[in-house]
């Protein structure tokens, strides 16, 4: 015997209605419309590693360098940086009829495959890239290990029909 399920669609399109304000809230944060004029900004990282250092690139295009702070603990990289709202100086001279550019603060945590040298650490901008030289510590360079011959010792020839 089957059962008979009653469906009842506006309870269904209210359930869906809630999920997508949920969604919307994580993502732009929480106000009385459903969206926050300052959302947390997500700052892109490329992490490269070669024989002696890991090279870490951020995308920061207008980021005031000296409003991003740097640290390492614990093989925890963490950079942490705001980009300040424009708003009460673009609001004298005019108004928006477009505003797609972000604002507001970040802080980005990774931690470090490796052991870094902490105090050889570099930092650098151009053309808003953010590039940081971890060098590696000494013991965790691979080393080349050479093979050695003995000599005096018998070889062995084979030979094909």
């Amino acid at each position: 015997m089957a059962n008979l399920i009653r469906r009842d669609p506006v309870s269904e399109m209210l359930s869906w209605n809630r999920a997508m304000e949920r969604m919307l809230d994580q993502f732009y944060g929480d106000n009385e419309l459903g969206f926050s004029d300052q959302i947390n900004l997500r700052v892109p990282l490329d992490v490269i590693e070669n024989d002696d250092e890991y090279l870490i690139k951020a995308d920061v295009a207008g980021l005031d360098p000296e409003k991003v702070e740097i640290t390492y603990t614990n093989n925890t990289l963490t950079i942490k940086g705001e980009v300040s709202d424009e708003r009460e100086e673009v609001e004298e001279k005019g108004h928006y009829h477009l505003r797609e550019r972000r604002y507001g603060s970040f802080t980005r945590s990774i931690t470090m495959p490796g052991s870094v040298d902490t105090e050889h650490i570099e930092a650098e901008t151009k053309n808003g890239v953010l590039e940081l030289r971890l060098p590696k510590k000494e013991e965790v360079k691979p080393k080349r290990i050479e093979v050695k011959v003995k000599s005096g010792g018998k070889v062995i020839e084979g030979k094909s029909k």
